[in-house]
């Protein structure tokens, strides 16, 4: 069981991001919290009362902002809101995702920013605590004026319509999921309604996430390469720090200290360092490992600063700041999430290509070093890791097309009122898929460097990597004649999601 995570009108980690999405751990409002959301409210409440009117409070939305409502009309401009704008299309969004969102808004909404009431906070934390999921659509945000087709979703439910999944899975109506986990539909008053939409936090959630899954895949990205060098017969002296300092990009040091690490004690290595070896240089894809994974881990750091000040950061429009005002901005605007999410589709696409050109080589009887064509049992008949590699080339060149920014795309829209959008949601969702691409290219180069090595005997992998070939060995076997691949190549993707080879 998680500890609860704390929403006290500060700043989230990434961690508890992950440990409310992926985990279930639940949330709790503190006091602090609790006092600035009865603060807000107040000056909404004094707001909607005046003669003058305030944008989200007592006008229409987005082209119709300068339409006044009535207070009589006011609770079903939130619920017409909300019923339009839950307009999505396409497969269903993933439950960490939703949940991710759904933590990041009620973050914001206790914030004391947005103008929301203490039981309206307060329900959206009892669908998160109690493992209800609203069903969330693909398509419907462009990552400005918020994640509004998302969110809206999310808003839906918590007003007692539409369809979620329960704490079993189970696809249910909102409102019996809600009565029978003891959580009262909101009515929405003036204010709420945008408040629970206007926010970046469903393409937030999705970065967090995928700066932690990343960061796991470029530490296994060291490893599969380690593990091709050794097997090529390759050279670790370039990984050497005295040389790595002479580029001091933490991300190289990093990875090429890793790499070092990981091919000590190789008695693989040991065999080719005297005099009788007379290559000079090994190929790029060997020798400049720790220069393109160094470059996607710095660019990764970058990404997770981005992160970290948007878990800092209250995203609504209006919104009420501590003097009372309720003041009208653009903080919804997608583009700070929207670049980076483009930038680590960059990288995704960049470590795969490099991890594609090692296994080529492995397979390849004239640049392999004395491994056998395709690393098969009897060439000719068999035919080794030869398609395994045409799976793996079909992956990254699908990775290059998704590496195609998002971000630098705009469709104008809501009467031309938003006609400058950041495509930060579909930026999100292509580096989702991104990650498995990747996954599935380092299980291929893994499986296919990890055989390499085997076929090496007597000669022994250093101690690290031989660890590493034991463990995959416990699910998929050593060579052989040709066999049924693609469940090898599935049972390695699921050992690297159980963390097997960290």
């Amino acid at each position: 069981m998680h500890e609860p995570v704390l929403l006290d009108a500060g700043a989230l980690h990434r961690d508890q991001v992950v440990a409310v999405a992926r985990h279930d751990a639940p949330v709790q409002l503190t006091d602090v919290a609790r006092a600035a959301v009865l603060d807000a409210r107040a000056h909404i409440e004094q707001l909607a009362e005046a003669t003058t009117a305030t944008y989200g409070v007592s006008t229409g939305f987005g082209a119709l902002a300068t339409r006044h409502i009535p207070p009589d009309r006011r609770a079903a401009l939130q619920r017409s809101l909300i019923r339009s704008h839950a307009a999505g299309a396409g497969e269903e969004v993933e439950r960490e995702v939703v949940r991710a969102l759904m933590l990041l808004r009620l973050r914001t909404l206790a914030s004391g920013h947005t103008g929301v009431r203490a039981s309206t906070v307060d329900a959206l934390a009892g669908l998160l605590n109690n493992g209800i999921v609203p069903i969330v659509h693909e398509y419907g945000s462009l990552g400005c004026s918020g994640d509004l087709a998302p969110l809206s979703s999310v808003a839906l439910a918590l007003i007692g319509e539409g369809e979620v999944y329960d704490r079993t899975g189970t696809r249910r109506l909102a409102a019996e999921a809600m009565a029978e986990a003891g959580v009262k539909p909101v009515e929405l008053a003036e204010k709420e309604g945008l408040a629970l939409i206007n926010g970046t936090d469903g393409m937030l959630g999705m970065l967090v996430l995928a700066a932690a899954d990343l960061g796991r895949l470029l530490d296994l990205a060291d490893l599969t390469a380690a593990m091709s060098v050794e097997a090529l017969l390759g050279t670790d002296r370039v990984f050497a720090a005295d040389l790595q300092a002479l580029r001091p990009h933490p991300g190289q040091a990093t990875s090429a200290a890793r790499m070092t690490a990981l091919l000590d004690g190789s008695a693989i290595m040991a065999s080719h360092r005297g005099p009788d070896c007379n290559r000079v240089q090994d190929a790029y894809s060997l020798r400049c490992a720790p220069q393109v994974h160094g470059a996607a881990r710095d660019t990764l750091t970058h990404a997770e600063l981005v992160a970290d000040r948007e878990l800092a950061s209250v995203i609504d429009n209006p919104v009420v700041l501590s003097d009372g005002r309720v003041e009208s901005n653009g903080n919804f605007h997608g583009a700070p999430v929207a670049y980076v999410l483009d930038f680590l589709a960059i990288c995704v696409a960049d470590v795969a290509s490099i991890a594609e050109r090692r296994t080529d080589r492995m397979l390849d009887v004239s640049r392999s070093h004395g491994l056998p064509p395709f690393l098969a049992d009897d060439p000719g008949v068999d035919s080794g890791h030869m398609i395994a590699h045409y799976t793996q080339a079909a992956v990254v060149s699908e990775l290059k097309r998704m590496a195609v920014p998002a971000s630098v795309d705009s469709i104008p829209t809501s009467a031309m009122q938003e006609d400058h959008v950041s495509m930060g949601w579909s930026a999100a969702r292509k580096l989702r898929r991104a990650l498995d691409g990747l996954r599935t290219v380092l299980a291929v180069e893994l499986l296919t460097a990890a055989r390499a090595l085997d076929l090496r005997a007597p000669l022994t992998p250093a101690p690290a990597t031989a660890a590493v070939v034991a463990r995959l060995r416990e699910r998929v076997a050593g060579p052989g004649p040709d066999r049924h691949l693609a469940p090898e190549i599935f049972a390695t993707e699921q050992l690297i999601r159980e963390g097997a080879f960290a």
